[in-house]
């Protein structure tokens, strides 16, 4: 490994708060007592949990390596949470792409890959994916996080790299589990959330508000339990883009000096993307207790979201009117968004108490409509032409089924815990884009303007063995066996049509975990692993050519064959724990998406090719302890460093003669770190400063993007964030806080939310 570079300045504060947590710690612990305080993010130890409850556990198998948990209570003492994502705001290494409140485009970086891997991390709402593996990248391929809102979570598990087998390779960044609560009395919960953010960038300025409303109601009666979830969203954002220009428009004034992240002329004409959103979530789990072992649910969710996304110029023409400048690029940033979501599961699983359990679970979900329409070009001053486009994506969804089952040969103290599973999944993705005779409605519809459609199926076979070996020894050795097939690709672009060739895969993929309890306070566990990740149906089919936006797909992509390892050293202590992982992951064939001038193009291309191979090497800390110093501080934190290096890349291409090879693969930032600081003066009141820090990243594959705090560019940053709640009374509380408390003005691509300010009050009854 090479040297780790001295750490910035800016990583001072969580490095010290990591610091004194760890310094304060007790290094003697009575062996009874060696697990952290609960309600606090933890690590948890890979055991085989046999309490009876009202749910009954899932049948899949403890995860073998690293975790994570952030519980409810935790939640609403520490974070601002407007959307479900902001629960895992504070976790070691996690980083969610969040560009305004109600954001549909919320990707996950883990610690080893970044925010443009959307199908590297799974996450699961109870045993339900919502992860979009219908593609890889920073739009449809978020999980669609609208299926449930924060006032469900119970808690959040993450759980680090593919060491499971009872995952597929889309795990190799991770897996996140949100697990919502079922109450066992009659209980109901209003929450009103208000929110007001001061923006102040080039020429637009202003104040964004948001209001949402969530009401939940759950109960028990007899072997009958259900919990219903409603929350309305009305949010204003700040501008998600802006219309830039190598030249000045002729004519026009007030046009903004700048550069793009490369360093050439990026001149700004205006601010775009100005999103107003008005969104619906409604959900249900219904639960039947069949037997006392045996419990069957019902999940269904509806997401709908309304919007208008507006634009600013900043030009004027010669008599002092307001224009476009010519510029197409405000027709395309003009739009109107309609969205309705569907999500169905059921389920059926055991808690026999015995030798054997089981569960099986069906899932499906529905883009029963999604649509964007804009204009197609503008006309003189601050007129569109009459005509448009429509993007939608209604017929797009995926089905899954997973069979599992747990074999206890000896019982729940046994040397032996063998499990094993099938699995079968169908991801479709429908995307035409249609031309419109008048803009404004989206039913003129004239003819085809482009399509990318087609279907991934992949049907797995996997078993895995929780030994025993020895007192203070766990051994987890396991495998999976995957079949992969693309078929039905089209796209149409112009006038040209062309079906795509079909695609079949197969492999076999290796996990082993062994865990050694050195003593009752210290735990180490050495994992590896191998995962393959199969090419999702948008880097596949996928054709997106609007205005100068123009992404081609690839249907010749080899699936990503990834081996992962980690060493990882836990020191429990009597009020919090300390942990340091160290971790490394070669990964063949990686699926990383570049731009680039081609020839017979006018505007830049996106395109999807198999890099040779990347190497993702590091170490991450973390920490956490209670009553530090006085009665009531806690602090916790966490610090990151990768090493993240393209060693080949046949597949590079360049018009200015530059290498990727050797470069930092893109948006994976050097070092990333947490630090939260929790203050209870009494058991009412809660008072947080967190703040997180981001390092140098890059999203060029030859390192070229070097200019800074400019729009497209991916910054350095570090925000603080402030929280207050107060529990009133059994029934009321109430809380205040303050996103970006520094006002950090920033990009990652898009520019992010500046001060945000934002109270809540809740009344459960």
């Amino acid at each position: 490994m090479q040297p780790i570079p001295r750490t910035s300045a800016r990583t001072a504060l969580p490095l010290a708060m990591l610091a004194s947590s760890i310094a304060m710690a007790q290094t003697t612990q009575d062996a009874s007592n060696t697990t952290p305080a609960p309600m606090k993010t933890t690590t948890l130890a890979p055991i085989s949990v046999s309490a009876r409850m009202h749910t009954p556990p899932a049948s899949k198998p403890d995860f073998p390596a690293t975790q994570t948990r952030v519980s409810a209570a935790q939640i609403d003492a520490t974070v601002n949470a407007l959307d479900v994502e902001d629960a895992a705001r504070y976790m070691p290494s996690i980083f969610i792409r969040k560009r305004n409140i109600g954001d549909t485009q919320p990707v996950i970086a883990t610690r080893n890959w970044g925010v443009n891997a959307s199908a590297r991390t799974l996450v699961y709402v109870d045993d339900i994916p919502i992860s979009a593996l219908i593609a890889n990248n920073n739009t449809i391929g978020a999980p669609r996080w609208g299926m449930v809102s924060p006032e469900q979570i119970d808690h959040v598990d993450m759980l680090y790299g593919p060491y499971s087998a009872a995952y597929a390779g889309n795990a190799m960044g991770g897996v996140m589990h949100i697990v919502t609560r079922t109450p066992d009395k009659p209980e109901v919960t209003i929450q009103q959330t208000e929110a007001l953010q001061t923006y102040d960038f080039y020429n637009t300025k202003g104040h964004h508000t948001t209001s949402k409303t969530s009401v939940t109601a759950g109960g028990r009666n007899g072997k009958f339990s259900w919990f219903l979830g409603a929350s309305g969203l009305n949010s204003f954002s700040e501008p998600l883009s802006y219309i830039t220009s190598a030249s000045i428009p002729a004519g026009t004034t007030g046009t903004i000096p700048a550069n793009n992240k490369v360093g050439q002329p990026a001149n700004v004409l205006g601010a775009a993307g100005l999103l107003h959103s008005r969104q619906l979530n409604l959900n249900g789990k219904f639960a039947y207790d069949l037997t006392p072992w045996l419990q069957a649910v019902y999940w269904i969710g509806f997401w709908s979201n309304h919007g208008q996304s507006r634009v600013q110029t900043y030009l004027s023409n010669a008599q002092g009117a307001p224009t476009y400048g010519k510029s197409s690029a405000f027709a395309s940033n003009n739009a109107f968004l309609s969205a309705h979501h569907l999500m169905q599961a059921l389920s059926l699983k055991t808690d026999t108490g015995g030798n054997v359990d089981g569960s099986i679970v069906i899932t499906h979900y529905d883009y029963i409509k999604d649509n964007q329409w804009s204009p197609a070009g503008v006309a003189s001053g601050v007129t569109f032409t009459p005509n448009g486009l429509l993007a939608s994506y209604g017929g797009t969804g995926w089905s899954t089924a997973d069979l599992s089952g747990i074999w206890r040969p000896q019982g729940h103290a046994g040397a032996h815990e063998i499990s094993a599973g099938v699995h079968a999944d169908e991801y479709t993705l429908a995307n035409p884009t249609y031309n419109l005779a008048a803009w404004q409605a989206p039913s003129s519809i004239t003819g085809l303007y482009a399509a990318g459609r087609g279907k991934t199926r992949t049907h797995a076979l996997w078993v895995q063995d929780a030994w025993r070996i020895a007192p203070g020894w766990l051994a987890t050795i396991g495998g999976r066996y995957e079949t992969w097939r693309a078929s039905d690709g089209f796209n149409f672009s112009g006038k040209t049509a062309v079906h795509q060739p079909g695609e079949r895969a197969s492999a076999f993929s290796p996990k082993l975990s062994v865990r050694w309890d050195a003593a009752p306070s210290w735990h180490v566990t050495a994992s590896a692993a191998k995962a393959v990740r199969f090419p999702t149906v948008a880097e596949l089919y996928q054709l997106v050519a609007t205005g100068a936006t123009f992404t081609s797909p690839n249907a010749n992509l080899k699936p990503e064959r990834d081996v992962s390892g980690e060493l990882a050293i836990e020191h429990t202590l009597e009020e919090g724990f300390v942990r340091t992982s160290l971790f490394q992951e070669n990964t063949r064939d990686a699926i990383i998406s570049q731009t680039s001038t081609l020839p017979s193009y006018a505007v830049p291309v996106t395109f999807f090719t198999n890099v040779g191979e990347v190497r993702n090497r590091g170490i991450e800390l973390a920490a956490d302890h209670d009553n530090v110093l006085i009665e009531g501080l806690e602090l916790s934190g966490s610090v990151t460093y990768v090493d993240s290096t393209i060693l080949s890349n046949d597949s590079f291409a360049s018009n200015s003669g530059s290498t990727s090879d050797g470069k930092h693969v893109p948006y994976v930032p050097r070092w990333r770190a947490t630090a939260v600081t929790t203050y209870r003066p009494t058991p009412a009141w809660a008072f947080t400063l967190a703040g997180r820090y981001s390092g140098k990243q890059y999203s060029t594959m030859d390192n070229t993007d070097n200019t800074a705090d400019v729009y497209g560019a991916f910054d350095t940053f570090v925000v603080f964030d402030l929280h207050a709640n107060y529990q009133i009374n059994e029934q009321l509380s109430a809380s205040f806080g303050v996103d970006n408390l520094n006002n950090r003005q920033y990009f990652l691509f898009h520019p992010f939310p500046q001060r945000t300010f934002v109270a809540s009050v809740k009344l459960r009854l």
